[in-house]
């Protein structure tokens, strides 16, 4: 992508921007600008993918309202809800099959835009999500897509992966194509970065996801996979994070912090696309299958502790991000203070005695392979025992 691209004059660190292939458009009121840029795709169709909480605050209107004023007809699909199933991916494809779909847009969190991503992925390619769970699995070319995240926390409008779960087994199976997304991938053609629409957020959907996002800049800035690339979006990341997330929090009219918020999330989705994650991951997603707990708050709570155990065996880890790492722990809790996060496992409801299943299960998972310090289910007992009564 060129710099000519990026179409917010604003733009931070437009040179490292320019390494990914995605198209930025942001600033204020941003989303009035889908309907062109639909056009400039050729779209003459579009299925709309949204929940409906995103439906209630407006922000589906307004992007019908563009797509229309172009001459676009929309097929909107409002079905989404929190952690994508096969089940939600099945009823927005049945509803896009019967129609000559060209575009997909994707208006909402991290959730709406893996849904799309699915729908996406069976509309072109048929079968079923497993059929795609890994990396590369697509024989066929995707739509082009568009979204706009509306909340800052994902960065999934950067990331060539979609998150869909088993509603039975509640395995989260990522299924990503990494294809340039102008030549078939499943990386967005376009992402609208306009925070006026994260001003409807819930508080608590704000915190959990402005704590997802740091998590992403803290995991990608250590993963074996890391890269010269991957630092520098990390870097970026955690430097806007962390001088944005606590304005935003507390004072989520300051329009500033929340610009920042949602580039800090944009550019730390854009570094698990170089270097993928962690051990906090790891730890996170049986939390959230086995209780319930929502991504943000489950991750949150983990990673100081997967930062200090990483830390105690290689000091280095997370040096790149200029905190030594205790410090770097204590910084991370304290926006998990901001967040209003709760004081430890125990405090949601996880057992000591349930810790050796949940071991067992964060073995098995993805991330859990790049942690920068080898685990298995006895280290994650560790990990998982130093999180269980903590005191933030």
């Amino acid at each position: 992508m060129t710099k000519s691209q990026l179409n917010d004059t604003d733009a931070p660190c437009p040179e490292l921007l320019a390494q990914s292939p995605v198209r930025v458009v942001a600033g204020a009121g941003a989303l009035a600008r889908l309907g062109e840029l639909a056009q400039e795709i050729k779209a003459s169709r579009v299925l709309l993918v949204t929940d409906p909480g995103i439906e209630k605050a407006g922000h589906a209107t307004r992007a019908i309202e563009s797509l229309k004023q172009q001459g676009i007809e929309i097929v909107l699909f409002d079905g989404v809800h929190e952690n994508p199933t096969t089940e939600h991916v099945s009823a927005g494809l049945a509803l896009a099959s019967s129609h000559p779909i060209d575009l997909i847009v994707g208006v909402g969190g991290g959730s709406a835009m893996d849904c799309a991503k699915g729908i996406n992925l069976l509309l072109t390619n048929g079968g079923s999500i497993k059929d795609y769970h890994g990396e590369g699995k697509a024989a066929e070319p995707m739509l082009p897509m568009i979204v706009a995240p509306t909340t800052a926390g994902t960065g999934s409008e950067a990331q060539s992966f979609a998150l869909i779960s088993d509603p039975v087994t509640h395995v989260k199976m990522a299924c990503g194509d990494r294809r340039d997304p102008r030549e078939g991938g499943l990386r967005p053609r376009v992402a609208i970065l306009d925070h006026e629409l994260t001003r409807s957020q819930p508080s608590s959907v704000a915190a959990a996801s402005a704590i997802d996002a740091v998590s992403h800049a803290v995991e990608t800035a250590a993963t074996t996979a890391r890269t010269d690339l991957s630092r520098q979006f990390s870097q970026e990341a955690w430097k806007r994070l962390d001088r944005s997330i606590e304005a935003a929090l507390t004072h989520p009219e300051n329009d500033e912090a929340r610009r920042e918020l949602l580039w800090g999330a944009h550019l730390a989705g854009a570094a698990i696309e170089q270097s993928m994650l962690g051990a906090a991951h790891a730890c996170a997603n049986p939390l959230t299958a086995r209780y319930g707990i929502a991504h943000g708050m489950a991750v949150g709570i983990m990673l100081p502790h997967v930062v200090r155990f990483n830390s105690s065996i290689k000091r280095d880890a997370y040096a790149s991000l200029g905190l030594e790492a205790d410090a770097l722990a204590d910084r991370i809790t304290h926006f998990i203070n901001v967040a209003n996060v709760p004081d430890g496992l125990s405090a949601l409801g996880v057992e000591r005695a349930n810790i050796g299943v949940l071991s067992d299960l964060a073995a098995t998972q993805w991330t859990a392979k790049f942690n920068p310090i080898p685990v298995d289910a006895e280290k994650f007992k560790i990990i998982y025992e130093s999180a269980l009564n903590s005191a933030h």
